[in-house]
């Protein structure tokens, strides 16, 4: 989450009089995150957040994501349900953007995972796949590998060097022979392909919610659990591996969707490419987020250091 856009006290309100949850109280813009603008939103009914989609979602595919919500909101999953408007649509236009508005779910995102708290997200990411499963549209992954070879051309060396001047050589090593060595067949789902530790909505060892489905599609149901992997199983300055976190991650999802001896296998590349296609969007982000956005930036050799973690101890990782 992040605010690119400044809407006005008067443009909120006049925007919240088409919902029917009552009249505006407050909004706050909400920081984290680097895609899209986003709010707290009060009202006289709850409170609700507020989307406004910014960067790297085409809001042609926001049909898919909101139908998805709702689809999984249905199901019980624990996601936030999308707030129709008066006129029944799921989203609005306001200027030359278009904004979401979506239930307000408790819970606060863990910022160290233990291990309890990561079963429980390993658990709920089953979950998500096994309810999306009679889920019928279908969606490219748009940042996956055809992807990264753009975004790396994009950053440059220049790029690169301005970040770290390790980064351009770790990225020239390991994507060319990620991408020559990429699995061209395994179980696919609807996936959620984005799913932090500040995506997860928990209170205590319960998840309470799944957020941000702005990068969900249909791709491998192992490189799902590969990019949480990689995002709940390092912490700390160092982006030290835990193993206990990473255990109950896996133990979690295979308590409802035991992996194949075949996903098992491809999960040690899976997570390289995990790891590099968040080294390649960070790094892009870092480049071209403006000066004046209220965003907090990701630093892209947090991943650099989880990829050689991954090219290092193959499948040690996820044992």
């Amino acid at each position: 989450m992040a605010v690119y856009t400044q809407l006005g006290a008067e443009a909120l309100a006049e925007l919240i009089g088409h919902y029917d949850i009552g009249a505006l109280v407050s909004a706050k813009g909400i920081a984290e995150g680097v895609s899209n603008s986003n709010w707290l939103i009060e009202t006289e009914r709850g409170r609700y957040v507020l989307t406004m989609y910014e960067r790297r979602v085409d809001v042609g595919d926001l049909p898919y994501f909101l139908a998805l919500v709702d689809h999984l909101a249905a199901k019980g999953s624990p996601v936030p349900a999308t707030i129709h408007d008066r006129a029944g649509a799921a989203s609005r236009a306001i200027g030359d953007k278009t904004v979401a508005l979506f239930e307000f779910l408790p819970g606060v995102s863990p910022t160290a995972p233990t291990p309890a708290q990561a079963r429980a997200a390993g658990k709920a990411l089953a979950r998500l796949h096994r309810d999306a499963g009679d889920f019928a549209p279908i969606r490219a992954n748009s940042v996956g590998p055809d992807e990264w070879r753009r975004l790396a051309d994009a950053c440059g060396t220049h790029g690169f060097a301005a970040i770290d001047p390790a980064l351009g050589g770790i990225v020239s090593a390991t994507l060319p022979r990620v991408l020559a060595e990429w699995p061209g067949s395994l179980p696919r789902a609807t996936i959620h392909a984005d799913l932090f530790p500040d995506n997860v909505l928990m209170l205590g060892n319960t998840v309470t919610g799944l957020i941000d489905f702005y990068f969900a599609c249909t791709d491998f149901a192992a490189y799902d659990v590969a990019v949480t992997h990689a995002a709940w199983c390092f912490g700390g300055p160092d982006e030290t591996f835990s193993p206990a976190v990473s255990g109950a991650l896996l133990a979690g999802y295979e308590a409802l969707r035991p992996l194949s001896a075949a996903e098992r296998d491809a999960l040690p590349l899976l997570a390289q490419g995990a790891a590099l296609r968040f080294v390649l969007t960070r790094a892009f982000d870092w480049i071209n987020t403006p000066a004046n956005a209220l965003v907090t930036r990701k630093d892209p050799m947090a991943f650099a250091r989880r990829l050689q973690v991954y090219a290092e101890s193959g499948k040690a990782a996820f044992s």
